[in-house]
């Protein structure tokens, strides 16, 4: 597997969002359009664009064998543009002569922003090829056309697919505001299933941004709403969000599960897109498992389907992972040929993420192959990669963060002004109708002045909890990811010391206490490991959770040495500790840690965590329950504040 895969850093990718969003509904139709009978073929080939696709391609060509004897401009717009959204995930030549047929009728339309949803099926088509840059363009005139001519419908739209490819190239917080503004839209219109799909997508992007937990808990919640709803289709894609999700956080038997149930779904509709890229997944788990053979016959059924549909980053992704499989196999020669057809994919894509993954096992491939300059070339250009992604993924977290509390805040500071506002007016209008209850009207002013400013306090100490529990880690109470990599880079850019050093403590074997004793043991072993570490580090120095069983311990004004010989220590204390597991009663666990020095002012967060990293894996080649440290070229002084 590709090292991105192995430690959940960086999201691969996932299929198609489109289907069943394209007009549902055409607001401003005359009268006589709604009698037209082929307004119920094409309401309901929308509707089964989200349980079975072949229903809705069907319906509209009925509808479109209506209209040859009934004309009606808007409505073979809209019937045509369905069966471009069927196409698009099927053949693209097929879909670009619905679009040209649509665009054709579009000077008799009467509803203007019909325009928008061809631009809009365009630049689907382009994204399914691959062409991202292209889709961009098609969806940005989309996003002017729905403007122009006032069609909520077509903006949100336009929105939505805009917001997802804006993830898709990297732009997480952009993509994000455009998913959410989706969102709003389609509620305000009174469409609840395609606000679903828009929810769906934003936890795409948390997954892109590395925020597993929380996408696979949107796309859980997306889930149950589907299946009430009996959305087939979708529910084959969110099945599958949810695997990459599960294989994101290493869950490997949850992943298994959801891909399981994608692909079951996606044969029951016949859907080999859908088959395809659940088939990727289920291989990517074999090959997690270390059974590249079985990964390989999956992906050889896959890559059938995926001929069958023109959606390139399909193409990309089992390319991927069938390189994985015959690295794994020592077929080096026939891996870097895959590996290579992937990177190619993905850098015509403008796919970052995957592009990383890809750059990353082919540079391992040509190591193993003994073309060292090669391997050398691509790893640094990963690496940099990386670093750069790494740096995105926190900066534009911090981002999305500072636009959710200002947006809270602003709602809280309207709502108190109107409030305000409406009681200024009633008081005025009593005062203007009874003179005589004056001094009454004043009294109550100033109640109400006294109530807004306890509101105002109330609302100021909700901010600042939600604020914390924004920063703190559920289970351990620790500082979460987001908390302990802000205070590393404020540390980093401000501190004066010559030195700064940082340790990755990692659970040795914690899947296997999970597995054998149960997720609460689990738990309480986190919850355990938490108590040991805030019973050892003190002031300057400071730590959080990672995430899953990782934790990270910031040294300020700390030499490598001397956090080398600290972390030795806290690793002997660690497995002196007695611990519950259960109805297995007490036991003992280890740790493995990586060390790196870093220098304020020369690094960055990424920079010192990339380097703390390879030295944890150094420690888990080495038998675990170890310490391992790689240094920056950095003096070795410095005293630390870590009470072991």
């Amino acid at each position: 597997m590709p090292r991105n895969v192995q430690r959940p850093r960086r999201p691969i990718g996932l299929f198609g969002t489109l289907a069943g969003l394209m007009l549902i509904a055409a607001p401003g139709a005359s009268h006589a359009a709604a009698q037209h009978p082929a307004v119920a073929l094409i309401d309901a080939g929308a509707r089964a664009m989200r349980t079975d696709p072949q229903t809705s391609r069907r319906d509209a060509e009925r509808a479109l064998a209506l209209l040859a004897r009934q004309p009606d401009a808007d409505l073979e717009i809209r019937a045509h543009l369905l069966l471009c959204d069927y196409q698009s995930e099927r053949d693209s030549r097929a879909a670009e002569q619905e679009v040209a047929a649509a665009a054709a009728l579009l000077p008799q339309a009467k509803r203007q922003g019909l325009g928008a949803g061809v631009l809009l099926c365009e630049g689907s088509v382009r994204e399914n090829e691959g062409r991202n840059a292209e889709a961009m363009a098609e969806y940005d005139r989309a996003l002017s056309a729905a403007q122009r001519a006032n069609d909520d419908e077509m903006l949100a739209e336009a929105r939505f697919l805009r917001g997802y490819l804006l993830g898709v190239q990297g732009d997480y917080a952009g993509g994000l505001a455009e998913l959410e503004r989706s969102q709003a839209l389609f509620e305000k219109l009174g469409k609840p299933l395609h606000a679903l799909t828009a929810l769906d997508a934003v936890a795409t992007l948390y997954d892109r941004l590395g925020d597993y937990a929380q996408a696979r808990h949107i796309y859980e919640r997306a889930l149950r709403a589907q299946r009430e709803a009996g959305l087939v289709r979708d529910q084959v894609v969110t099945q599958h969000n949810l695997g990459r999700a599960d294989e994101h956080l290493r869950d490997w038997d949850a992943a298994r599960e959801s891909y399981s149930a994608s692909l079951a779904l996606a044969r029951q509709l016949g859907y080999g897109r859908a088959e395809a890229y659940a088939l990727r997944g289920l291989a990517a788990v074999s090959n997690a498992a270390g059974d590249p053979t079985s990964a390989l016959a999956m992906l050889e059924r896959a890559e059938t389907l995926q001929q069958l549909t023109p959606d390139a980053r399909l193409h990309g992704q089992i390319a991927l992972a069938r390189g994985v499989a015959l690295h794994r196999l020592r077929r080096l020669p026939e891996s870097i040929a895959a590996l290579q057809d992937a990177v190619a994919v993905f850098r015509r894509a403008d796919a970052a993420d995957e592009l990383n993954a890809a750059e990353s096992e082919l540079a391992t491939a040509y190591a193993d192959a003994g073309d060292w300059r090669g391997a050398y070339a691509l790893e640094s250009a990963a690496r940099a990669a990386s670093e750069s992604l790494l740096r995105k993924q926190i900066d534009q977290r911090f981002a999305t963060l500072k636009v959710e509390f200002d947006t809270a805040a602003k709602e809280k500071e309207n709502a108190a002004l109107l409030r305000e506002n409406e009681a200024s007016q009633k008081a005025l209008a009593q005062g203007r109708s009874v003179r005589r209850l004056q001094t009454s009207v004043i009294v109550l002013a100033a109640l109400l002045a006294a109530v807004l400013a306890l509101l105002a306090i109330f609302l100021q100490r909700t901010s600042a909890r939600m604020r914390a529990l924004a920063m703190t880690d559920e289970l351990t109470a620790l500082p979460n990811r987001r908390a302990v990599l802000s205070r590393l880079d404020l540390t980093l850019r401000t501190a004066r010391a010559r030195s700064c050093s940082a340790m990755i403590v990692d659970i040795d074997h914690f899947k296997e206490i999970n597995d054998r004793h149960g997720h609460p043991v689990g738990d309480e072993v986190l919850r355990v490991m938490a108590a040991a570490l805030r019973g050892s580090v003190a002031e300057p120095s400071f730590f959080g959770r990672l995430g899953g069983e990782e934790f990270l311990i910031v040294l300020p004004d700390a030499a490598l040495a001397a956090a080398r010989q600290l972390a030795e220590r806290l690793r002997e204390r660690i497995e002196g500790m007695d611990v519950t597991l259960g109805a297995a009663g007490r036991g003992r666990i280890t740790v493995s840690i990586g060390v790196a020095g870093g220098k304020p002012g020369a690094d960055t967060p990424s920079t010192l965590l990339r380097r703390a990293d390879a030295a944890l894996y150094a420690a888990k080649r080495g038998g675990r329950n170890c310490v391992r440290a790689e240094a920056a070229d950095l003096p070795q002084t410095g005293q630390l504040a870590l009470g072991v």
